[in-house]
């Protein structure tokens, strides 16, 4: 292995949120990268959003529910977390004693930058007799300034488990939390945030494509906007789109959620058609700019050198891991752990 001067590469890390390194190009990065898991005890947990390469390089992949679960069982010394910033944080809340390195320290996430733990801490002080439930898709400051995390597998489990008069304040996600006032009766307390990529759907767009294409069902995730959930024929987190696309006995989808889900729906199912729900500009698909900073090439030197490494100051681990184990008790209660 090549050695590098430390400095350098912190620097670069600091400019540029990833290490930027020439690579042999002849270099097979595949199985260059199923060697050095295997030298340094490590596993790659990966978001369903990533780009395809990195999802077939991945000893996990799921949505936030299942890396959560995934960070947690995992007995590897390094984690690398090919996902957003976010989520490589949940992964060192939930394992301290481990080394976790992301290939961009600058993937982030809109949803999660949409609430600020400063400016959410001064408005919650508005509703003294609310518990905070938070959606997992948030920083660990926001964590840490909650009663419960949730995810969208779990999020209706999580709302019903709780009394009927209790005052509830959801966030970051308004979308979500809609879509959850609406399922189970409830009247929580929003907080205005969205992710980028599921409010660009375009209502108007998606009804000329379900007009072209009868056959196919629209399927769509639950940040999605109202009036583009009302037209969707189910409504599901990744995992359960994915679920649904497998059992259904429809042949074609359109599917309402950023784009990489298609990348194991078409390996699960190559028999059925797939047609990414169009977004309200010119792009013909819907991506996450942030998932896809991440590249199999900053994978390969993420793994090979052991940076960026995720740090987390302990206080805010413990404050930010106390809403994730209720969580788990939660999910663990409704059998939902392992699903």
């Amino acid at each position: 292995m090549a050695v590098i001067d430390i400095a350098r590469a912190m620097a670069q890390v600091e400019q540029n949120g990833f290490l930027d390194i020439d690579i042999d190009p002849t270099l097979d990065l595949f199985q260059a990268i199923e060697k050095l898991k295997k030298e340094k005890n490590a596993v790659i947990l990966a978001h369903y959003y990533q780009d395809p390469d990195i999802q077939e390089i991945a000893d996990y992949i799921g949505d936030s529910l299942g890396l959560a679960q995934a960070a947690k069982t995992t007995d590897a010394d390094i984690i690398l977390f090919a996902g957003v910033h976010f989520m490589a944080e949940t992964a060192k809340i939930l394992n301290p004693g481990k080394k976790v390195i992301l290939p961009d320290l600058k993937a982030g996430c809109s949803l999660s930058d949409s609430a600020p733990p400063p400016v959410f801490a001064k408005w919650k002080e508005q509703y003294p007799d609310h518990i905070v439930v938070t959606y997992i898709n948030c920083s660990a400051g926001m964590k840490a300034l909650s009663d419960i995390i949730c995810t969208s597998s779990n999020a209706k489990a999580i709302i019903d488990s709780l009394p009927a008069d209790q005052k509830i304040i959801f966030a970051p996600d308004k979308n979500l939390g809609a879509y959850l006032n609406k399922i189970t009766g409830r009247n929580m307390v929003l907080w205005n945030g969205a992710c980028m990529v599921h409010e660009i759907f375009s209502l108007e767009k998606i009804t000329k494509l379900k007009l072209r294409h009868p056959e196919a069902k629209f399927i769509a995730h639950p940040e999605c906007e109202e009036a583009v959930l009302r037209i969707a024929d189910f409504i599901g987190s990744t995992t359960q789109l994915l679920r649904f696309t497998q059992t259904d006995a429809a042949e074609a989808f359109i599917i309402g959620t950023e784009t990489g889900i298609l990348h194991e729906m078409q390996k699960a199912s190559p028999h059925k058609t797939f047609i990414p729900a169009p977004p309200n500009n010119s792009c013909a698909c819907n991506e996450c700019p942030h998932m896809k900073l991440n590249t199999l090439e900053k994978v390969y030197l993420c793994l090979q050198h052991e940076v960026p490494t995720l740090e987390m100051d302990e206080e805010l681990r413990l404050a930010a891991l106390k809403p994730i184990e209720r969580m788990m008790e939660i999910s663990q209660a409704a059998g939902l752990i392992g699903k």
